[in-house]
């Protein structure tokens, strides 16, 4: 029995209204097998205290941050993200590049901020979401990826049988806050290449010692794809054993660090909110 408030690794996340939507996605696809990055889910009691100022909360981060080598990323995990009817994605915070330990409580409790924006509890109330918003967290180990993006196991537009991927160099925070246009893929289902369409990519989001920075993209690299075949394959390999997993197709988020495929989050493919 996981006791309420306390945090867990995320193998252990199962119960989305104490670890959100997020966590118990990755917590399923560990126990999988897939490979996600190592981490630990905080439930929503204890995110809620530490934004509070409980220092008895901020107490059991300490353990948390020991348990984890190098920087963190810190996502939000509210109970209904990533579901198959609202993803809320854009809508929580992520912290990235977090190294101290009130880096770390203070990133904890501006995740927990972000579910209680304006914005955040309009978009709750358009998809007609009711309730106080139930936020836990998900702490990783940052990567510093040579690549990274997304992956669909369905074309998230027509709904046709096949891959859809978006790349970028570094970090796929470039991809979100709309820095870069990413290259496109499309695979069939049995892993060909349908089309390779080049993007602009003209920075990269990197992790460094005291943040993670935009740097410029060299010239010969802006418009060169940077997913090859073997890469290619991998995406594919992935896609297929998170079918395996889960129900329904996927919404994936990957990188590659040291030549490593890893998978950062899955969802289902929402209907768009309109």
């Amino acid at each position: 029995m996981i006791a309420s408030g306390t945090a867990v690794a995320l193998a252990q996340a199962r119960d989305e209204r104490e670890f959100g939507g997020k966590a118990v996605q990755l917590g399923a696809a560990i126990r999988a097998g897939l490979p996600v990055p190592e981490g630990v889910a905080l439930p929503a009691a204890l995110v809620a205290a530490v934004a509070a100022g409980d220092p008895a909360a901020a107490a059991g981060l300490p353990g948390v941050r020991a348990s984890l080598p190098g920087p963190l990323a810190v996502r939000s995990s509210c109970a209904g993200e990533d579901s198959a009817t609202a993803s809320f994605a854009g809508q929580h915070l992520t912290r990235l590049n977090v190294r101290s330990l009130d880096q770390l409580v203070e990133a904890v409790a501006a995740v927990w901020r972000s579910g209680r924006s304006a914005s955040t509890l309009a978009y709750r109330r358009k998809l007609g979401v009711e309730g106080e918003p139930r936020m836990g967290v998900v702490v990783q180990r940052l990567l510093d990826p040579e690549v990274s993006g997304v992956l669909f196991t369905r074309h998230p537009v027509t709904g046709a049988d096949e891959r859809v991927i978006e790349a970028t160099w570094g970090l796929g925070e470039a991809v979100v806050q709309g820095l870069v246009t990413p290259d496109r893929y499309r695979l069939s289902p049995t892993g060909e290449v349908l089309e390779r369409g080049p993007g602009r990519k003209q920075v990269a989001i990197r992790a460094r010692p005291d943040a993670a920075a935009r740097e410029p993209v060299a010239a010969h690299l802006v418009q060169a794809l940077c997913l090859d075949d073997r890469r290619l394959a991998a995406l594919h390999s992935l896609a297929r054993r998170c079918e395996e997993a889960f129900p329904g197709p996927s919404d994936i988020e990957w990188a590659f660090a040291d030549e490593t495929l890893h998978l950062l989050q899955r969802r289902a493919i929402t209907v768009a909110v309109r």
